[in-house]
């Protein structure tokens, strides 16, 4: 089941990818400018959002195992839209489309994620938003190559469709059944259900706000690292694109060991330490008196940022049982506006002071999430541990009070 909700991950990546690397020759076939562009890109994170407050109940009530299938396959053929769109109103609607499904899936496979991460009873959260990096690298190579080789738009969007589409069936198989609260086996069932259903809005309103700045903060650097460096230094767009390289290899490679980090030291260190260094990687990027020490800045800041978002998902999908896919969908949902947010008030800001100074208002950010940290602590006072057993044990002991 590791495998399977692993590739899920991998084929998200992969298949947003397909859109995101796409963008500067959708743009141009359709006649879209920048602006255009602009509010676009914000329908699709309006519909991103919606999609995630449908799912999350909706896995609660019937499984994440369907919604994630379902979502896949939507993804899978939502990719086909922007490459077939001939203007502005052709390409609204295929984004829009797109948007809803990447929400969709979003959520689900989370939800997916933490009914696996339970399974182990460790963390393994992290490397599974490994394999969704890995999968955006990898499709970004493959555009990059059909792109150098004048291969077709429709050839290589087809093709990873159908990709897609075969993936979502295959892997079907070996996803996880069932809803978050079934693993509740208690004779009281219902009296169970009843309490679970009691949730703290206070924490999961902070997780979310800590999810706000992570996610805002790594918006930012995806959006202007390039940016910044060609802007700067007076360097070519392919410097700036060494720094964005530097940023997400940096992220991948501590996606795959913040779990261990984690299961060491401990959630909260792994988000607050991560967030400690964040902050110096920004700060060593905003005041590098070089180009090449200011990339070094965004690959530590990647570094910093990757493993802390993983870990607020682990948050919200233990905050009850039988409400994950809820609480996920608000986590998500809110970390989602965080990374659509940050790049656009830099924009503003860049032009009232200078992009460097803009950048702060990412660190700002990163020291929020500094001082809330200690909301992804477990409630449990032992051992870290996500398992079934867990949850059992603290419902019985709530009823027997």
């Amino acid at each position: 089941m590791r495998v399977a909700v692993s590739c899920i991950f991998g084929l998200n990546g992969l298949l947003a990818a397909m859109w995101v690397a796409h963008i500067p020759v959708i743009g141009a076939r359709t006649g879209v400018d920048n602006a255009t562009l602009g509010a676009l890109l914000l329908a699709i994170g309006g519909s991103a959002l919606v999609a995630m407050q449908l799912v999350g109940p909706l896995t609660d009530r019937i499984g994440s195992k369907w919604p994630t299938v379902v979502s896949a396959i939507g993804l899978s053929l939502a990719i086909l839209l922007p490459g077939l769109a001939t203007g502005t109103a052709s390409l609204a609607v295929g984004l829009v489309a797109f948007g809803f499904c990447n929400g969709a899936l979003d959520v689900s496979m989370n939800t997916q994620a933490v009914l696996c991460e339970r399974a182990y009873k460790r963390p393994i959260m992290s490397s599974f938003h490994g394999y969704f990096s890995v999968g955006g690298l990898v499709g970004a190579g493959i555009v990059a190559v059909g792109l150098a080789l004048d291969v077709p738009l429709m050839a290589v969007l087809g093709t990873f469709s159908a990709l897609g589409l075969v993936s979502a069936v295959v892997l079907s198989r070996d996803l996880m059944p069932g809803r978050s609260g079934d693993e509740v086996g208690t004779p009281d069932r219902d009296k169970v259900s009843e309490i679970v259903e009691r949730r703290p809005w206070g924490r999961i309103a902070v997780l979310a706000l800590v999810a706000f700045m992570l996610m805002l903060a790594e918006g930012v650097a995806y959006d202007w690292s390039a940016l910044y460096i060609v802007e700067n230094f007076n360097t070519s767009a392919a410097v700036g694109a060494v720094a964005f390289g530097a940023f997400s290899a940096s992220m991948v490679i501590f996606r795959f060991s913040a779990d261990a980090v984690s299961a060491r030291f401990g959630p909260v260190a792994v988000v607050r330490g991560g967030a400690a260094v964040a902050v110096a990687g920004m700060a060593l990027a905003i005041c590098a008196p070089t180009a090449p020490l200011s990339i070094v800045g965004w690959a530590v800041f990647g570094l910093g940022i990757a493993g802390g978002v993983p870990q607020l998902f682990t948050a919200a999908g233990n905050v009850t049982t039988a409400s994950s896919g809820q609480i996920i969908s608000v986590v998500v949902g809110t970390g989602y506006v965080g990374m659509l947010a940050g790049p656009a008030v830099i924009g503003p800001l860049s032009h009232w002071f200078s992009l460097g100074s803009a950048l702060w208002f990412a660190v700002a950010g990163l020291v929020v999430a500094i001082v809330f940290a200690p909301v992804v602590r477990p409630r449990n006072t032992g051992p870290r541990t996500t398992g079934p057993s867990r949850h059992l044990a603290e419902d019985r002991a709530k009823l027997e009070q």
